[in-house]
């Protein structure tokens, strides 16, 4: 009897870890461009210790938007360890894209008023990967990534450092 309680117990502690992800991303480095709009203009860079720099340039943190803020000063620069569960459903994304295999330019720019995303990624085997979307629009698994990626300036703590 003692032994099934032990067996059980150490089957709970083990379930009760949290899953960590193995990243073979040396950085993830996104970044927004400017639209005809009051489009969030920044660059996210994250490494593999989950450590961030965030570049809010403009319409990042107001809630009220106009295109005179552009006139405004950069919203500033930011620093910010990425939760570690945020950080696994990134890396889960990723490797869900099989980014090494996505195209290098998604989009038409037949339309003039959108924004731009980048998204760079460099890999533990020294290969890297650019991803140039006009609109945003490349693939569904891609929208999610660009979605994740945006939404860690809002539900992740930064401190502002310039």
């Amino acid at each position: 009897m003692k032994h099934i309680l032990s067996l059980f117990a150490l089957i709970f502690l083990f379930s009760c870890t949290t899953q960590k992800t193995e990243s073979k991303y040396t950085k993830i480095e996104y970044q927004a461009g400017a639209c005809f709009g009051s489009c969030p203009v920044f660059k996210l860079t994250i490494s593999p210790d989950r450590t961030a720099i965030l570049e809010a340039e403009h319409f990042n943190f107001s809630k009220d938007f106009s295109k005179g803020e552009f006139s405004n000063p950069r919203e500033g620069t930011f620093n910010g360890v990425i939760r570690e569960a945020d950080y696994n459903k990134l890396i889960s994304l990723l490797n869900d894209l099989d980014v090494k295999n996505l195209e290098d330019h998604y989009g038409t720019k037949n339309i003039t008023d959108l924004s731009t995303s980048y998204l760079r990624i460099n890999f533990t085997d020294g290969s890297s990967k650019n991803i140039e979307d006009y609109g945003k629009r490349g693939s569904e698994k891609l929208r999610k990534v660009y979605m994740f990626i945006e939404d860690l300036r809002h539900n992740q703590q930064w401190a502002k450092v310039k």
